[in-house]
């Protein structure tokens, strides 16, 4: 009996399975520079820590998947440069021996449209929606959104969903440039055309997800580029439609975790409904020689992320 105890305790303290992550390398041949904050940008050196995550990844030997948050080339990119930029970046992420899923963040959109992201990151397209789920395992289930799904970037400049946008951000943002949050209070510090909304199909879908995750009895940690959640992230990098992607996530208690790139400096909290919003720090602002990536053990009753050097650990223990 006692050896059978110990068996079920050491199988506790295994995880289900364990994934990658890494946001915002913003790779671009170019010198340094910074950010409109004047925070430092090593746009040669990020690749650099691509390279360093990949070889991390599979000396792990027991990650299932890797994923990438978006933001995988930087929008100084030379226009003529941006397909190469895009694909040596792409030659890095290939090394990983394994499956490696991605998202579409704003600056891949200053560089190349939508159709052609979707099929160099082998993302599943639905008429050109970025958004997709996949199950590693019976009790789990991960849904990746697309943030961009409504943006005036990105689509041709004649299709409805850059003109929802543009009226959008006219209505919300006085600015002449609609990314100058300039006079905007507090939330309303997210309307800048650097972000994006889901449209009503993708909040549809996410709805049928969730609602077929609740009769599986599985538990769902969402992905997208952009934060969802107003305490872990600057008001100027949500999710222009946050408040209505919670509202159908809280209608029901399965989704665990949200993680997001795009905040470079990463944040942490747990809402209102136990779940954990995590944003990750991006690749782009690490000094030569530092890097910021990390691996995710899934526990039944927990995640946890194990950051490598700027990107910080974080227990997050699930509400029963």
């Amino acid at each position: 009996m006692a050896s059978s105890n110990g068996l079920s305790s050491a199988h506790v303290n295994e995880p289900l399975f364990s994934f990658g992550v890494i946001t915002d390398v913003q790779y671009a041949d170019i010198p340094d520079g910074r950010s409109f904050l004047g925070i430092p940008r090593y746009y040669r050196h990020s690749i650099q820590v691509l390279q360093r995550a990949v070889d991390s990844w599979n000396d792990h030997k027991m990650l299932k998947f890797s994923m990438n948050f978006g933001d995988i080339v930087d929008g100084f990119c030379p226009r003529d440069k941006s397909l190469i930029a895009v694909q040596n970046v792409l030659v890095e992420f290939e090394k990983f021996n394994g499956p490696m899923y991605h998202m579409i963040g704003n600056h891949c959109l200053y560089n190349l449209p939508r159709n052609m992201l979707t099929t160099l990151l082998k993302i599943p397209s639905f008429n050109g929606g970025a958004y997709y789920e996949f199950s590693p395992a019976p009790e789990y289930r991960f849904v990746v959104l697309d943030a961009y799904d409504i943006s005036a970037i990105g689509w041709p400049q004649d299709h409805p969903k850059t003109s929802a946008a543009v009226k959008f951000l006219q209505e919300k943002n006085p600015n002449t440039s609609k990314n100058s949050p300039v006079g905007l209070l507090g939330l309303d510090r997210r309307f800048l055309m650097f972000n994006g909304a889901l449209g009503e199909e993708q909040i549809q879908w996410l709805d049928e997800v969730l609602k077929d995750s609740m009769k599986r009895r599985q538990k769902v940690i969402i992905c997208c580029h952009l934060p969802l959640h107003p305490d872990a992230a600057y008001p100027e990098s949500l999710l222009w439609n946050y408040e209505e992607v919670l509202e159908v996530i809280y209608r029901y208690s399965c989704v665990k975790v949200c993680f997001s790139g795009h905040d470079h400096k990463g944040g942490y909290s747990v809402d209102s409904h136990g779940i954990h919003h995590r944003v990750l720090e991006a690749a782009l602002e690490c000094p030569p020689g530092t890097d910021a990536f990390g691996y995710v053990n899934v526990y039944r009753d927990r995640i946890s992320l194990l950051g490598i050097d700027r990107m910080a650990s974080k227990e997050m223990v699930f509400e029963s």
